[in-house]
């Protein structure tokens, strides 16, 4: 049986992962049957057209693209000086010469330029975090034929999302690893888990529902399946996987399930899910001194360099859900089987 909006055999899409992936992920999973992604956040143009050339090699189904439909922030040169001085200790601690750290976003929105690479490759799906892109950019989008999604936290995102053009709703629950897609409002305390907000989303809409956050084994997908969900969305598992970008560290800190995650701005600006930290402890997972997403990053990356080339990951975003039961399949293909219960 194929998937008839997704086309594909198995209801499982495995998520998109800036900086932990590449085409070689996505290419396993749509081999083995699942919809692979993308994460295009991550690249300028000329990088985002060598990954779809790699992933358009090799797979002949449906793959999606992901891309984040944020609005970059007007430079801010008082909260990044409230920023590093924050980080000065830190810099002190590492011998770093803060004055040598230049500043900038760690990832770009949809623009333009990605509009037109995706134009030569035409993929199935294109994806969304943070709402959807203008509305020139989304109609580019789908007159190539692509499928429009996107994620919501909240009821009010996922019926926005579908009148404003979004062809598929993700409900994202709290429970899920590295970036919040909400985009209404940005209080946290309106958010619900996976199996909470599931089946509200799917009563509040007439698209398909892509369950998302928490799921990390069969019993999950039958779960969020019961629920209403046409497929289910896991990211965290394939952090585990061989064909994944995961680094040795951020691995180890994977298979300690008794570590606990936290909502974090620290390491982007914006609340995302990551394995409680040094820094995370320190100055407050949500401390409001980290300026707008995404230019938190920038202050910390040679904090982040130099302590792990110690071994350390005191400043590293270890993202990861709640659930991390799934991180011990080495193999991505078997890992998407496994989680379709075959």
């Amino acid at each position: 049986m194929r998937h008839a909006f997704l086309g594909t055999e198995l209801p499982i899409v495995q998520a998109p992962m800036a900086g932990s992936q590449r085409s070689r992920l996505a290419a396993t999973v749509c081999a083995a049957g699942g919809l692979g992604s993308l994460p295009g956040a991550m690249f300028d143009a000329a990088g985002l057209r060598t990954e779809l050339q790699a992933l358009a090699a090799q797979v002949r189904g449906a793959w999606n693209v992901n891309f984040f439909a944020h609005q970059p922030p007007a430079p801010d040169a008082a909260a990044e000086a409230r920023w590093r001085e924050r980080l000065a200790p830190y810099y002190a601690e590492l011998d770093i010469d803060p004055a040598g750290v230049p500043a900038g976003a760690g990832r770009q929105p949809f623009t333009a330029a990605m509009a037109e690479v995706l134009e030569e490759f035409q993929p199935a799906v294109v994806s969304f975090h943070f709402g959807l892109p203008a509305p020139e950019l989304l109609a580019r989008v789908k007159a190539r034929g692509a499928q429009v999604w996107s994620s919501a936290t909240t009821v009010a995102e996922a019926v926005w999302l579908q009148q404003h053009g979004a062809d598929v709703v993700i409900a994202q629950g709290l429970e899920a690893g590295g970036h919040r897609g909400h985009f209404l409002s940005h209080d946290l305390g309106l958010q619900s888990g996976t199996m909470a907000l599931l089946p509200q989303i799917v009563d509040a809409v007439s698209v398909p529902v892509v369950a998302a956050g928490g799921i990390a084994d069969a019993r999950g997908v039958q779960a969020a399946l019961a629920l209403g969900a046409a497929a289910v969305q896991v990211g965290t598992a394939y952090l585990g996987c061989d064909e994944a970008e995961t680094s040795a560290l951020h691995r180890a800190a994977l298979r300690d399930l008794a570590a606990p995650t936290e909502l974090t701005r620290l390491f982007t600006g914006r609340p995302a899910r990551g394995i409680v930290n040094r820094l995370m402890r320190e100055l407050g997972a949500l401390s409001p001194d980290a300026p707008a997403f995404p230019t938190a990053t920038a202050a910390l990356a040679p904090l982040k360099a130099k302590a792990e080339a110690q071994g350390l990951t005191d400043f590293t975003s270890l993202w990861s859900g709640q659930n991390r039961s799934g991180c011990n399949e080495p193999s991505a293909a078997r890992l998407t089987r496994a989680l379709a219960g075959l």
